[in-house]
């Protein structure tokens, strides 16, 4: 399983040249990738060809997790038995994954509003119908049971005002996001214990942003809420901005974007939780109400952005997407 050749390509996905790398063993060079192990194996033992989609660890070349597809046939080739192909998959499978989330969100706020309609109707007749039972009550006591069914029906319709969101377009104005992260940290300390601590990272070079700062700042807001929580207040939470060249989100490229990251280094989401959890009411906390991820990528999706996520246990990340030109998004 020694390199005995290597393409110009792969010097790139491995991160190595091919002087460095002949004679080196294909494994080390990819962490002793055990789904790579195996199929190395397979195809040595039967002669047959395989497949399969793998990740790969973050490098010194390579800061972040790659996936890629991996292909290993016999060869016969002086020196070589067997040749393995390797093709960088990661921005196309970014791509599936956003508009999976841009689906999800879609289909979330559509039940929502269909929700909303059936609720709201029933719930002003209930306040009402208790509101004019409750003139007709002598009795103190009778009337605590009126006093109920009335605050638990504006409980009710708050709760579906909270899921519809605020209403009207937004109301833009040039916001630096540094800010408005420093205005949500002081939420956030104010809150929880010293042992929370948070880590800023930001790129002072990203410019002035035309956002609703109301929006962005409950957004953020429901985010970083949810790191605190998930730490249980003793942790770390770390803060990073960057500019982000040629991203496309959904069916608009964008020239450059913004990019802000909210990572703790708590337990992370439950694997049966993250194929679902920008659906509204869901949630893995008793106390949860499964409200903060769907409205924070409401308020996103108004501004032309999206919120991706990235968990495993010791490292979640929230990534927030907003393009720089508002223009294309109002």
């Amino acid at each position: 399983m020694l390199i005995v050749g290597l393409n110009p390509a792969a010097e790139n996905i491995l991160g190595i040249s091919a002087r460095r790398a002949i004679g080196e063993p294909v494994l080390r060079l990819l962490d002793d990738e055990p789904e790579l192990r195996d199929i190395l194996s397979r195809v040595s033992k039967t002669g047959d060809h395989y497949a399969n989609e793998m990740r790969l660890a973050p490098t010194e070349v390579h800061a972040e997790e790659r996936i890629v597809d991996c292909r290993v046939s016999p060869i016969d080739c002086d020196e070589a038995a067997l040749i393995v192909e390797i093709t960088d998959v990661t921005r196309r499978a970014r791509i599936s994954r956003e508009n999976a989330l841009l689906i999800q969100h879609g289909a979330g706020r559509q039940m929502i509003r269909q929700l909303a309609h059936e609720i709201k109707n029933p719930l002003g007749g209930i306040r009402g119908a208790a509101q004019l039972l409750e003139r007709q009550l002598d009795d103190d006591e009778l009337r605590e049971y009126t006093d109920v069914v009335i605050s638990e029906t504006d409980r009710l319709v708050s709760l579906v005002d909270t899921l519809l969101g605020p209403g009207g377009p937004p109301n833009k104005a040039p916001v630096n996001v540094h800010e408005l992260l420093e205005y949500v940290v002081r939420i956030i300390e104010a809150e929880n214990k010293p042992t929370l601590k948070i880590k800023r990272d930001y790129d002072p070079g990203l410019p002035l942003i035309d956002l609703d700062r109301d929006h962005i700042v409950q957004a953020f807001l429901n985010l970083v809420r949810n790191a605190a929580t998930a730490l249980e207040g003793q942790g770390v939470i770390t803060l990073r901005s960057r500019a982000v060249l040629n991203y496309t989100i959904g069916d608009t490229r964008h020239r450059v974007i913004a990019s802000i990251e909210i990572e703790d280094d708590g337990p992370g989401i439950p694997d049966d939780l993250q194929d679902s959890i920008f659906y509204p009411l869901v949630t893995s906390r008793p106390d949860g109400t499964g409200l903060g991820l769907p409205a924070a990528q409401e308020l996103l999706s108004r501004h032309g952005g999206l919120i991706e996520f990235e968990s495993r246990p010791g490292r979640t990340v929230f990534l927030v997407r907003i393009p720089l030109d508002q223009a294309q998004s109002t």
